[in-house]
């Protein structure tokens, strides 16, 4: 029996369902479905010995966008000790991909889901040779997710519906290229892997698809999954590429995260919600609803009497209200309705109204500054920055994309890929995990910038990298989101702080993330950005992103980060980049590359696109372009 180790983090990214990764034998395997994660090895799952409400998390937020029951921390696996219930519950994996080839002798060899440990070579070993086979380097998969093994016995005869069966050998020639490896057949069938990894533009003519047939038949998607443990095909007619098992665009994980609101209003303290949101009551309440009666405190309090023993009914039967309606109604959260947002911007602008002001809660601690002391200006370029001693971020697992890292795939389709059979409602769960640390709030003054994004000259510059992003919109390569002028100029000033705050400050650039609150309705804009950080600790972090934005410490970090910004390393190469095609992922990026605003892409909302200093600072012959006036705040 084999084991691995895998932290319960890394289920959600970057080893979610799907994904493929190496164990220390050098075994390749591919994480299994959501149907067996909270099973036996051998299938069985009795509720005597498992709890799965012991691994519910609770977001209401997250729950009503994600359109799921509740979400579930992935199993920890536990074997020591007088515990009874839980024990032994390991994460599925499955060895892909199937086919393997000997060292030695070349030969191939196709090799069960379920097999575990280092395999023997047949070959090898009827001439009394110790050989063990390794896995192919190559796989093949589409654009909705799919994966399959490379088609090796219909690549070599040129067919897809091959009549040989022999066995056949991978050779490489001694050269460095796909051309240098070729598949040979014992029949006397060879051919080169040349170009299988090639796809055209529009990523729906690939070589795979287009010339594996010699009769010219295009060999398309046939809808696997091997991480689901069947050979079950679904529906698929997209064309299939081959891909290096270890290519950074095979998998992409879907990770959607909130951060936790306090619901509470002035009867119903926010201790009591949150006491209502997590087990054991949360489970309780959710047995009670099934039944269709009305749920009363008396109800609560018959089974959880000590923990509700310091509210009254009249506190438990508000937060019962809040609790079930999922939604901000009855609390004093605000929660204005913005027609021109869309679903992303809605569930954003929740938050940025939160964050904006003043809030003393378990969970969502917030202090306000005094604008007026900070110096360099700050009034003129910022509107309100809020320190974020604590917060909760509950990170949810919501699908995966292959190729590419967004597609248009709707959220119910992607969710079914997780799955062999469809979930019972009250089995309709996500993994997630929770973190907790803290943050810094900025808000920058709507009045200046509502006049410099008008401006011509802003304008002119950043209009080909929104027709560059429109373009890959049409082609489903991202999503729609409203790109302009605003959205650019808060996320490189983003990104340009972390990079100065890891100088400042002990975290590194991967532990720092941003969140971005975009909107240009006229009425009821946005414009802020969280830097935080966060830790899997129930305490968070110890402090010092908060004490960097007070008064004193901030000003520094703002001023080097905007003098740094005016001149990278590789210019005048980089600044001429943007004015010339651009630069970076789809070149998506105007003036930004590594060297001066990149961080890692743990820590990017976008992958690292849709950046640009001069926005931020200017050109070096036209430094009145950038949104600061950098001059002022040396």
């Amino acid at each position: 029996m084999t084991h691995y180790p895998i932290r319960r983090a890394q289920l959600i990214a970057p080893f979610g369902v799907g994904a493929m990764m190496v164990v220390q034998d050098g075994i390749s395997l591919i994480t299994g479905g959501l149907d067996h994660w909270f099973k036996r090895e051998d299938g069985s799952s009795n509720s005597q010995e498992i709890d799965k409400d012991k691994f519910r998390v609770e977001e209401w937020r997250l729950q009503q966008m994600l359109r799921v029951e509740h979400f579930c921390l992935p199993p920890d696996f536990r074997d020591a000790g007088e515990i009874v219930c839980n024990k032994y519950l390991k994460i599925p994996f499955l060895r892909f991909p199937q086919w393997h080839f000997c060292p030695s002798c070349k030969y191939l060899f196709q090799i069960p889901l379920t097999a575990r440990g280092r395999i023997k070579c047949p070959e090898c070993e009827a001439k009394k040779k110790r050989w063990y086979l390794a896995q192919v380097p190559f796989v093949a998969m589409c654009v909705r997710g799919h994966i399959q093994d490379f088609p090796w016995r219909q690549w070599v005869h040129g067919s897809i519906q091959p009549v040989c069966n022999k066995n056949m050998r991978i050779i490489a020639t001694g050269g460095s290229s796909l051309g240098a490896q070729k598949v040979v057949c014992d029949c006397g069938a060879e051919r080169t892997l040349a170009q299988i990894t090639y796809a055209k533009p529009n990523g729906m003519e690939t070589e795979l698809s287009n010339n594996l047939d010699k009769a010219g038949t295009k060999y398309l998607c046939q809808g696997k999954r091997p991480w689901l443990g069947s050979d079950d095909n679904a529906s698929c007619d997209h064309p299939m590429r081959g891909s290096l098992r270890n290519a950074s665009n095979l998998y992409y994980s879907d990770v959607k995260s909130a951060i936790y609101l306090p619901r509470s209003n002035s009867d119903v303290p926010s201790n009591l919600a949150l006491l209502l949101e997590e087990p054991p009551l949360s489970v309780l309440i959710n047995i009670l609803s099934s039944t269709g009666k009305e749920i009363r405190a008396a109800d609560l309090r018959s089974q959880q009497r000590q923990l509700l023993s310091s509210f009254s009914d009249t506190q438990i039967g508000g937060a019962l209200k809040i609790v079930l309606s999922r939604s901000a109604t009855g609390t004093d959260l605000p929660h204005s309705k913005v027609t021109s947002d869309d679903p992303e911007t809605a569930f954003r602008r929740e938050e940025f109204d939160t964050l904006r002001k003043s809030r003393d809660d378990e969970l969502l601690i917030i202090r306000s500054t005094n604008l007026d002391g900070y110096g360099l200006d700050f009034s003129k370029y910022f509107s309100r920055i809020m320190l974020i001693n604590k917060l909760r971020e509950t990170r949810a697992f919501a699908g995966f994309t292959r190729v590419f890292p967004e597609n248009p795939m709707p959220l119910e389709e992607r969710k079914a890929m997780l799955r062999l059979s469809p979930p019972t409602e009250e089995d309709n769960w996500l993994p997630a995990y929770i973190v907790h640390g803290e943050g810094i709030f900025i808000e920058l003054n709507e009045k200046w910038l509502q006049t410099w994004e008008k401006r011509e000259d802003v304008l002119q510059r950043v209009t080909p990298l929104i027709e560059r992003y429109d373009l890959l919109e049409e082609k489903g390569k991202v999503r729609k989101k409203p790109i302009g002028p605003r959205f650019i100029l808060l996320h490189t000033l983003s990104h340009l702080v972390m990079n100065r705050l890891t100088f400042e400050c002990g975290y590194s650039s991967a532990s720092l993330r941003e969140r971005l609150y975009v909107s240009e309705d006229t009425n009821s804009p946005m414009a802020g950005l969280l830097i935080y950080t966060a830790a899997g600790d129930s305490e968070g972090t110890m402090g010092g992103l908060v004490r960097m934005g007070k008064p004193g410490n901030l000003e520094p970090v703002i001023q080097q980060a905007l003098i740094g910004a005016r001149w990278c390393s590789a210019d005048p190469v980089c600044m001429e980049m943007g004015e010339r095609g651009g630069q970076g992922p789809e070149s998506c990026n105007l003036a930004a590359c590594h060297n001066c605003s990149l961080v890692p892409e743990t820590a990017c909302e976008e992958f690292n696109r849709l950046l640009d200093r001069a926005i931020v600072v200017g050109k070096v012959d036209d430094r009145k372009l950038g949104y600061f006036d950098v001059g002022s705040l040396i």
